[in-house]
C-alpha cells in the first residue's frame, strides 16, 4: 500500500494514526515537498511538514523521494513524532515554530524559530506565515507555490462526519470542525484576543 500520495507538482501527503488531544481523537497528517538542489550537498533535498509516525514503510517510500534536509512544525502542539524522524536522518535541520522549542528541549533544533520569512532552503517554492494574535496558538502556515496548496495544521480542521459519533462527536460537531469543509474552530476563534496581527498574517 502506498502511504505516501502525490498531491500535486513536488508535493506529497501521508496519513498517520490517531492522536488524541485533551482525549479527544485527531487524525494526523503530514506533508512532503521537493526542494530545488542544494550547493552544499549537491541534491534536491526534502522538506518535510509535521512528521507523523516514522513505520520502516514510510521511512522507504521517503527514502524513494530523496533525502530529508529540512523537518518543520507548524506550532507547538505538532512534535510528537520528530524525535524518531531527525535520529533516523540526523543531518535533517529541525525547525520549530514559536514556543516549541523551549518545551521539547531533548530535540536539537535550529537557533532561530519559524518566522514571517522564508528559509533560504525553501523560499524559492514555499512561502510562510505565522498567525498570531491568539493566547492559545501560534501557528506557521505555508503555502506551497508549484502546487498552489496553502498547508494548515490546526487553524483549520475538518473531521469525518463517520468518525464524529458520541458526546465527543458532538462536541467537536458544535465546534465547526465535522463536515465536508474545513474551518477554524470555534473555541479557538475565541482565543484571538489581538485581530491585528491575525489579519496582518491573513493578508
Amino acid at each position: 500500500m502506498v502511504l505516501l500520495e502525490a498531491f500535486g507538482p513536488s508535493l506529497w501527503l501521508a496519513n498517520g494514526p490517531q492522536v488524541y488531544f485533551f482525549k479527544f481523537p485527531f487524525p494526523t497528517r503530514m506533508a512532503v515537498a521537493q526542494l530545488p538542489p542544494d550547493d552544499d550537498n549537491g541534491d534536491d533535498g526534502l522538506w518535510v511538514w509535521s512528521p507523523t509516525v516514522l513505520t520502516p514503510e514510510l521511512a522507504e517510500e521517503v527514502a524513494a523521494l530523496g533525502t530529508p534536509r529540512h523537518i518543520v512544525s507548524p506550532n507547538r502542539f505538532h512534535n510528537l513524532f520528530l524525535k524518531e524522524w531527525h535520529e533516523r536522518w540526523p543531518e535533517a535541520k529541525l525547525l520549530a515554530p514559536p514556543g516549541l522549542a523551549k518545551h521539547r528541549s531533548d530535540l536539537q533544533f535550529e537557533p532561530d524559530e519559524l518566522g514571517d520569512v522564508s528559509h533560504p532552503a525553501w523560499a524559492a517554492v514555499i512561502d510562510q506565515v505565522v498567525f498570531r494574535g491568539s493566547f492559545a496558538l501560534e501557528e506557521v502556515v505555508f503555502f506551497h507555490r508549484p502546487s498552489r496548496t496553502a498547508i494548515f495544521g490546526d487553524l483549520v480542521l475538518r473531521l469525518d462526519p463517520a468518525a464524529a459519533t458520541g458526546l465527543k462527536g458532538w462536541i467537536m460537531r458544535m465546534v465547526g470542525v465535522v463536515g465536508e469543509e474545513g474551518s477554524t474552530p470555534r473555541d479557538l476563534r475565541m482565543t484571538f484576543f489581538r485581530r491585528e496581527p491575525t489579519r496582518a498574517a491573513r493578508d
